[in-house]
């Protein structure tokens, strides 16, 4: 089973690095990563439902992973705004709908799950299904109120500092890399492989976000619960959370999946941490089987 790693480009030629495996008699599945993350994350759930026959597409978003950066900080998780990702997404999704034949699928983790929904409640074609995994509907401000973290990342945006890293990754001691893995799993085989790709591939490697990316996001989650753009969603819809995640507000994701018309929401205990399909097994497989089941009974 090879799988195909390319590029696709953009409308103004950015090279978008994608990932393809799966013959596709199952269907096809669009997958969308989180910010911060590369293809190679998923690679384990990638191939899984590449054997359950689906064909799946990955890719890193612009400025992300193996689709370049934006500014001269090679580390800093940087965009202009959402609307370049929007773009990117509406494009791309338009090119995997095209090719191919079955039933679409579009799976989005944290801020892949933002972005999902968001062009769902836009008029993005609408797949059979769609999966959100811990998304960010909400970010997780404490010990900041979520006001307080609006106006610093404001203030810090206009005295010229949104290209610049919100906060530092420290990770130079065991400690430090234990407490960022309890924050995304409490797998430590699983987290040291995403280290592994990040030490071995510097190119691919990426660290904290931008002022600017702080704001937007901010911006781009209030501004979708106020609006009506969930009601308008129509496709099925899985929702994975974990009531104690520490990077996105679980609240926010069982407010707006109570307003799809069509919605399932599962919500892990203190077993789950944000990456629920990169933790421990018994949660991972529990996560795998509950999407699976839901995409064999609405994604014929």
């Amino acid at each position: 089973m090879g799988g195909q790693l390319d590029y696709w480009h953009a409308s103004d030629g950015w090279p978008i690095r994608r990932y393809r495996l799966g013959a596709g008699t199952r269907g096809r599945m669009l997958l969308l990563n989180g910010r911060g993350d590369m293809i190679e994350k998923y690679l384990e759930v990638i191939h899984h439902w590449a054997q359950r026959g689906w064909a799946v597409t990955s890719f890193d978003w612009r400025g992300q992973g193996g689709s370049g950066r934006l500014t001269d900080d090679p580390l800093c998780g940087h965009i202009d705004d959402f609307t370049q990702w929007m773009g990117d997404l509406r494009a791309l999704s338009s090119d995997w709908r095209a090719n191919g034949s079955g039933p679409t699928v579009m799976l989005g983790h944290s801020m892949g799950g933002h972005m999902l929904l968001r062009a769902l409640a836009e008029g993005l074609a609408e797949p059979d299904a769609a999966v959100a995994v811990a998304p960010m509907l909400g970010l997780h401000t404490a010990p900041l109120p979520r006001w307080l973290a609006v106006a610093i990342a404001s203030f810090m945006c206009a005295i010229g500092r949104g290209e610049k890293r919100a906060w530092t990754q420290k990770e130079e001691s065991d400690r430090q890399r234990q407490m960022r893995q309890k924050r995304l799993t409490h797998d430590p085989d699983r987290y040291a492989d995403e280290i592994w790709w990040r030490d071995h591939s510097r190119d691919i490697a990426l660290g904290p976000p931008s002022w600017n990316w702080v704001r937007l996001a901010l911006e781009s989650t209030r501004a979708l619960e106020a609006g009506n753009g969930p009601e308008r969603i129509a496709v099925p819809t899985l929702f994975l959370a974990a009531c104690r995640d520490q990077l996105v507000a679980t609240p926010a994701i069982r407010r707006i999946a109570a307003r799809l018309p069509d919605a399932r929401l599962h919500v892990y205990g203190r077993e789950a941490a944000h990456e629920i399909l990169r933790e421990l097994d018994p949660v991972r497989l529990d996560a795998l089987g509950r999407i699976d089941r839901f995409l064999d009974e609405v994604a014929r």
